[in-house]
């Protein structure tokens, strides 16, 4: 008895894939692709966006000479380094302390790794504004607790141009830091036990395990880590701009906030093309340097 056979005639696996995923790819395409490609050609443009009867120029690389040359963007990059610096310091540092405290079992450690994980799920403009009662001269708790140990009288943290940086970073560690503690912590339960078995029985001391197995075991999410807060932090807005405006002066304005004073209040748009093309250049640049570092030392 011959068995009928039917050969289907619809679309094969791999073309109803293409199918679903079509529109995220033109979704992707138009919301990313497509205000990079129009930012560069801007870029070489003299364009003002309140100009709207202007009569466009292309003016080359005049705006990119003009900005690689100017002091002012580079205090601008030297006060967004020393940010990212000792914000990633202090959260890679205090976020590994915390995820080893927390990769102990005690009592109340969920209930405590829930209370730490809190500030990070905040949006930055309410902890600005948050932290910018905190830090107010006349009634912020800072005030308090500097004049408890001796009589400064108000305390202006925020209005002192040696402190404001480091109250921007005090902020932003406290926020942050759950981030780096989770991915810590996401490592070191990944680490099997039976490593710390085998240092025990070869009498390991505690310092030489953490040495020799946890840390060389949670360095590529340190790594990770340190990679998506360097992105953030170099992009940083919201929350240094609700506690500061970039003030005293210009003493804590980020090169994103001076790129916003060029682009929204100045309307060169042109010209804040031609800057952002220069700070997404320098993030992918390291970021894909970084990227190879951190997969040499994952091969290890």
């Amino acid at each position: 008895m011959k068995k009928l056979v039917i050969k289907s005639k619809g679309l094969s696996d791999k073309a109803i894939g293409w199918l679903f995923i079509a529109p995220t790819i033109i979704l992707l395409l138009l919301i990313n692709v497509y205000p990079l490609i129009y930012a560069i050609r801007m870029s070489f443009t003299n364009f003002y966006a309140n100009k709207l009867t202007q009569v466009v120029k292309n003016v080359g690389l005049k705006n990119y000479y003009k900005i690689l040359g100017k002091e002012a963007i580079w205090e601008k990059m030297q006060i967004t380094a020393h940010f990212m610096f000792w914000t990633l310091s202090l959260q890679i540092i205090i976020g590994l302390s915390l995820a080893l405290l927390l990769n102990k079992k005690f009592k109340g450690n969920e209930l405590l790794t829930t209370t730490i994980v809190l500030p990070m799920m905040l949006s930055p403009a309410v902890v600005g504004v948050f932290w910018g009662y905190l830090y107010n001269p006349q009634v912020g708790l800072f005030t308090y607790i500097v004049n408890f140990f001796y009589d400064f009288g108000s305390f202006d943290m925020l209005g002192s141009g040696t402190l404001a940086p480091w109250a921007i970073v005090i902020v932003d560690t406290w926020m942050w830091t759950p981030f780096t503690m989770l991915i810590c912590l996401a490592g070191l339960r990944s680490i099997p036990g039976y490593l710390y078995e085998a240092a025990e029985v070869d009498r390991a001391s505690k310092w030489q395990q953490f040495v020799y197995i946890t840390l060389p075991s949670v360095l590529p999410f340190l790594l990770l880590a340190l990679l998506f807060r360097g992105i953030e932090n170099f992009k940083m807005f919201d929350m240094v701009m609700e506690l500061t405006g970039g003030g005293p002066g210009s003493m804590t304005e980020l090169t994103s906030m001076n790129l916003k004073r060029e682009a929204f209040e100045k309307w060169k748009t042109g010209y804040s093309s031609a800057y952002a093309v220069i700070l997404f250049v320098t993030i992918f640049g390291f970021g894909n340097v970084y990227v190879k570092v951190m997969n040499k030392v994952k091969d290890r």
